[in-house]
């Protein structure tokens, strides 16, 4: 590896910084949802989708750093 160049990271902390990262995707897209008049069905339904996809990633980070710490 070069001099200066950062190490790639390795599962754990990929893991780590994504479960960091997710509550705030959430939070952000949760937010849209509320601003987000009825009418607009379809969006409003892509956004409650995103937001179920977040929690269950979130979900399952936390299921694999459970596993990996063991």
């Amino acid at each position: 590896m070069l001099a200066g160049m950062p190490r790639p990271w390795d599962e754990r902390q990929s893991l780590e910084q994504e479960r960091v990262d997710l509550p705030g995707q959430i939070g952000a897209h949760q937010a849209e949802l509320a601003a987000t008049p009825a009418a607009n069905r379809a969006r409003r339904e892509r956004l409650d989708w995103q937001i179920r996809n977040f929690q269950n990633r979130l979900a399952a980070i936390e299921a694999r750093l459970r596993a990996i710490s063991e």
